[in-house]
């Protein structure tokens, strides 16, 4: 009869999507399938993500989302719409609210298309809120006593970094190195010294299976099939952890440098209270196989991983929604 709140975790590489009382209802890429001439959609979701690299000449399949913001307005409000109709969240007489969580530095117009394309999809009134507020929240962290907390979210598009006190962020940085970039990394690493070419799918993968972030962290190997650059032949070449580790080298470190700028930008007594807490990892990309390690090493503080960091930002965003007045200036 009546709509229900839900929560969305609008992410570059996923979307996740919490109702109010049913907790997390739906996880699936966020990638669209578009017929090129018509631009009609074809497949949203894990669907058209099986398309990625796929298709024929008049089937586009696309991410409308890039490092954390909307790359394309209509395929992204679509996407919304196939979705929240999925989920069958509108009641007979209204329509539902809206909680959607975004990057820290995001500028005013991004925030608005952001905004729009929620209420497009079919929201009554909807709400903004910053990833990493919600990812701590999400995580288990008590962000509304004045001690401080430090979250660092490693999504598909941007990294967010920030230490929060009193329910708000007293100091944070966000970057556009995360997931997506490892994948290019592990792609142009193999295109490099193997000359082959692989697709963004079995970058994907490599990293999943065999990918680490920390020396001598992981010792696996494990076949690729790709064209060579030569021949243009298909071939296979085997790759190992250590080689993905180099590959992964640079964008790692440019995160390690973005916690470090926040936490010198940190005040002493919100210091003093990260050392006894500890940092914790959050998003796709805190699951990278040796992360929370390295991060301790750099950061001298002890760094812990999320019980489930995909799904951080949206547990928050449902936690969110049961204290709305508690965390929420109408």
């Amino acid at each position: 009869m009546f709509s229900k709140d839900i929560g969305i975790d609008l992410g570059t590489a996923n979307v996740l999507i919490h109702v109010k009382g049913k907790g997390i209802v739906l996880n699936e890429p966020s990638v669209v399938a578009l017929d090129r001439q018509t631009r009609r959609v074809l497949a949203v979701g894990t669907e058209a993500r099986q398309m990625l690299g796929r298709t024929p000449g008049n089937i586009v399949a696309i991410r409308p989302l890039k490092d954390g913001v909307i790359a394309d307005f209509d395929v992204t409000e679509a996407m919304l719409k196939h979705f929240i109709n999925k989920l069958n969240v509108k009641g007979m007489f209204s329509k539902p609210r809206i909680l959607i969580c975004c990057p820290t530095n995001i500028t005013s117009v991004e925030q608005k298309a952001i905004r729009e394309a929620a209420e497009k999809a079919g929201g009554k009134k909807v709400f903004l809120e910053e990833e990493p507020k919600v990812a701590a929240i999400g995580a288990g962290m008590d962000i509304f006593q004045p001690s401080g907390n430090m979250v660092v979210d490693i999504g598909g598009g941007t990294t967010d970094v920030a230490v929060l006190s009193m329910g708000d962020i007293v100091t944070s940085e966000s970057i556009k190195v995360a997931g997506d970039v490892f994948d290019q990394d592990i792609l142009q690493y193999i295109k490099r010294e193997y000359k082959l070419l692989i697709g963004e799918r079995t970058a994907e993968n490599i990293k999943f299976e065999i990918g680490t972030v920390y020396p001598e962290g992981r010792s696996e190997s494990m076949d690729i099939r790709g064209r060579d650059m030569v021949t243009g032949l298909p071939r296979v070449v085997t790759i190992t952890s250590q080689e993905i580790e180099q590959a992964l080298c640079e964008s790692v470190s440019v995160i390690v440098q973005a916690c470090k700028n926040v936490l010198e930008k940190t005040p002493p007594e919100l210091s003093a209270d990260i050392i006894d807490r500890g940092v914790i990892i959050t998003g796709g990309g805190a699951l990278l196989h040796g992360m929370d390690h390295l991060l301790t090493e750099e950061l001298k503080v002890p760094v812990f991983l999320a019980e489930s960091p995909m799904d951080c930002v949206a547990v928050g965003t449902g936690i969110m929604l049961d204290n709305m007045p508690k965390s929420y200036k109408r």
